[in-house]
Formats: C-alpha cells, sequence, structure tokens
C-alpha cells in the first residue's frame, strides 16, 4: 500500500512569505528521486528549483504557472512504497545545494496513482495538473505560450501584446524579454497604453484611469524592508566631498600592469573593509530583545545592484579577507547572477555592511536608508571634474561625494564621523590604506 506524502512551499529565505510557480519540472504520474527538483520558482530576491525530500509517484500538482502561493502551501503530493516507484526515504532538503548530494533518478512514466481524497490549497478544490506542453517557435490560436517567465508575462500583459503569435528567439522557440520588448516597439500604439519601459506619467490622455501597480515580488520586499528600517532604526546621515584623482590614478596604474583588471567598486569596498576594522560598531547590528549590540568579527559585504527586476543587493561573504582581484571578480559573479534572477537565497542575506553606488545613475549625492538589520551604509555619488583647492591653488580634481547612514543606537555622530573621514582620506590619499595591510 502506498502511503500519499504531502510537499509543501518550503521556506526559501529569510523574510520571503510566497513565491510564483515558474514552470513545473515533472508530471503527474512521474516518478521521483530524493532531492530531484520538481518545480522552479520565483521568490521577491531570485529564481530558484525547488527539490522535493521524498521519492516516489507523483500524484498530485498545486498551482498553475504564473500561480503565487504562501509559504507552506501544498506544491504536490508523492506516493511514496509504489513498487513501480522504487521508492526512496524522505531527506528532509528543501533547497538544491543545501542537502544530499546523490543524482537524482531517471524519471519514468508509470500508471498515476489514486488522487489525495479531500485535498485542498487554501479551502479551495486542487486545480488538474497540465501536462507540459512541448515548446514550438510560435503557439496556436488556443494553445499553450512557450514562456516561462512571469515577468515577460506581465511585460506583455501591460503593452496589451497577445503572446499567441509571437515568436520566441530563445532556445526552442522561448519568448525572451526582448522579444517582448521588439513586438511592443514594433506595434502602433494604443488609446490609454504606453511603450514598453515608458513611465506612467508618459501617458497623458484624457480620461485616462489611473495606474495601479501591485506592490509584490521584488519591489513588495523591498518595500517591506525600507519601511521596517524606517520604522525600527533612528538613523542619521552625514556626508563629505573628497578628491579621487588620486585613488583614480592609482587605478589606471594597477591596470596597467596586466593580469585581471581591477573595478572601482573593488577598491571602494577594500576601503570600506579597512575603515571597518577602525570602526567595529558600524559593522554591528542590534538584539532588540536582548537590548545588545552585536559587532560581527566578519564583513559580509553587500551591494546595491539595480536588475531588470528591480533593486537587489547581493553580499560578498568575508570581504575583509578578500584583495581588490577577488573582490573584483566577485562582485562581477554576483551582478551576472543578479541580472540572470538566478542569485540564491544564501547570496542575498547575511549581509553586515553595505556599499551603494548610486553614482552609476548619474547623481552627486543620496541619504540612503540603512538596510536592516544591518547598521549601516556607505553612498557613493558620481566622480566629476570639479574645481577644488589643491596644494593652495585652484585646480580642476575627480570629486565624488560620500555619505554615510547609520544606526544612531550603535554608535554616535565621533564614531560615524570618524569612519567617513578615514575613507574620505584613503580616497583622496590611496596610500593610506597600505597602513592596514
Amino acid at each position: 500500500m502506498a502511503q500519499v506524502l504531502e510537499f509543501k512551499l518550503p521556506d526559501l529565505g529569510e523574510g520571503l512569505t510566497e513565491a510564483e510557480i515558474v514552470r513545473w519540472l515533472v508530471q503527474v504520474g512521474d516518478v521521483v528521486a530524493v532531492d530531484q527538483p520538481v518545480v522552479e520558482v520565483e521568490t521577491a530576491k531570485a529564481s530558484v528549483e525547488v527539490p522535493c525530500p521524498y521519492g516516489g509517484v507523483v500524484t498530485a500538482r498545486y498551482g498553475e504557472e504564473g500561480t503565487e502561493l504562501p509559504v507552506g502551501a501544498p506544491l504536490l503530493t508523492v506516493a511514496v512504497g509504489e513498487p513501480e516507484a522504487e521508492p526512496e526515504s524522505g531527506s528532509g532538503n528543501v533547497l538544491v545545494g543545501y542537502g544530499t548530494s546523490g543524482a537524482p533518478g531517471r524519471r519514468r512514466r508509470v500508471r498515476p496513482a489514486a488522487p489525495v481524497r479531500g485535498a485542498r490549497v487554501n479551502g479551495a478544490a486542487p486545480a488538474p495538473a497540465a501536462s507540459a506542453p512541448a515548446v514550438t517557435p510560435a503557439a496556436a490560436p488556443g494553445g499553450p505560450v512557450p514562456v516561462i517567465s512571469p515577468l515577460v508575462r506581465r511585460l506583455a500583459r501591460e503593452g496589451g501584446l497577445d503572446l499567441r503569435g509571437l515568436a520566441g528567439s530563445g532556445p526552442d522557440g522561448l519568448i525572451l524579454r526582448a522579444d517582448v520588448e521588439r513586438a511592443l516597439r514594433a506595434a502602433p500604439a494604443r488609446d490609454g497604453a504606453r511603450p514598453a519601459g515608458a513611465p506612467a506619467s508618459a501617458v497623458p490622455a484624457p480620461g485616462a484611469a489611473e495606474v495601479r501597480v501591485p506592490l509584490k515580488g521584488i519591489r513588495g520586499a523591498v518595500a517591506d524592508k525600507l519601511s521596517r528600517s524606517r520604522r525600527e532604526i533612528p538613523d542619521a546621515t552625514c556626508w563629505v566631498d573628497a578628491d579621487a584623482t588620486e585613488l583614480m590614478r592609482a587605478r589606471v596604474a594597477m591596470n596597467a600592469v596586466g593580469g585581471p583588471k581591477i573595478s572601482l567598486l573593488a577598491l571602494l569596498a577594500r576601503v570600506c573593509t579597512a575603515a571597518l576594522a577602525r570602526f567595529p560598531e558600524l559593522n554591528s547590528s542590534v538584539d532588540t530583545e536582548a537590548r545588545e549590540v552585536v559587532q560581527h568579527p566578519y564583513v559580509h559585504l553587500g551591494f546595491a545592484a539595480q536588475t531588470d527586476r528591480g533593486l537587489v543587493v547581493p553580499v560578498v561573504r568575508d570581504a575583509h579577507a578578500r584583495g581588490a582581484e577577488s573582490l573584483t571578480a566577485e562582485f562581477a559573479r554576483l551582478t551576472e547572477a543578479a541580472r540572470a534572477g538566478t542569485l540564491t537565497p544564501g547570496e542575498l542575506t547575511g549581509g553586515t555592511f553595505t556599499l551603494n553606488n548610486y553614482g552609476v545613475f548619474g547623481v552627486d549625492g543620496s541619504t540612503p536608508i540603512v538596510n536592516h538589520p544591518e547598521a549601516a551604509m556607505l553612498g557613493v555619488g558620481r566622480i566629476v571634474p570639479k574645481p577644488w583647492v589643491h596644494e593652495g591653488e585652484l585646480a580642476v580634481r575627480q570629486v565624488v561625494q560620500l555619505s554615510l547612514t547609520f544606526d544612531h543606537r550603535v554608535c554616535d555622530g565621533g564614531t560615524a564621523g570618524g569612519f567617513l573621514r578615514y575613507v574620505a582620506d584613503c580616497v583622496e590619499q590611496p596610500a593610506v590604506l597600505l597602513r592596514t595591510l
């Protein structure tokens, strides 16, 4: 007699309460092995493949592609103990790379076991599982659409584009974001419609309805985190202009000797870790229940990265132990993963300090909001030529504005000012860093 076990959507990371089903990797009747990925979901932070902790026959799936489920809602049921399935015991693992390293077994089609009686999701009867369609270059009218990204579907929906007649340029005809944007640019403007990428304010049509954008997914997660930061952290900001001419020259000299190129962000990160070693109060968090400030013995450095999915903050682990070359490589790897939407929850959590280079947006200054539960964030504006008094004479120098937002519970202005002044000194005279090597 087969035992039917229910596998629920697991907790996929700190603060995440729901996920959207991007695509199913198994069908009803498939045999799955322990820790075999069964569904790809997209959270507010990343896309991940979720492995099933049970081995057996899939008897039911809950939710169509594009459906958003809360953590703890049923994902699928597996019949364990079916002779044809060669079942294995459950592992308890929930994320790829976090558990058993055994290779997933070969999938086989078998006679589906009887569905679970009375199984429901949020009080509703389970939706029948749809078989996975074969992806074709263009979907027939009324047929399945070769799109797996909910972001692409949303972009098409907002632009009024029918995906069923669109040929995809991806593998096996998969419709990509670029295909949708190209089609929207080529389509004649409709009443009330706006071109892809255009802000809502670009459509001032008489009698047009107001636009409501749900605060969900990554935008919702950012809103929740920033709101919590404002509620809980009594923050303050100080700033200073610094002459970055010598730092820029140092980078040019470092990259002129050959080898991997060093990024400016890596040099600024190296400055941050050196400053945090001198002012550890800013590399901390507040335990409100214990009423204690927890100073961390390591620097897990977050950095703000703008992507098509919104703002994310990947984390460079043990940044204090990395040189400029290693930091450059890790920044590049995490940035690429952020843009591809493949960052894991572990790469998006656990930061102790954040570096925010908003100068890439062409602005000079800002007052960053602390990335809860961290205690501080360093903001860096654009580096531009400006008149500057250098060695007693007026000269044109490369000037940058640095701003530090900090949790006033962990330190006073003297500590924050000392940290920021040390950062500025390193930017103006990179040789200052040699004292910490």
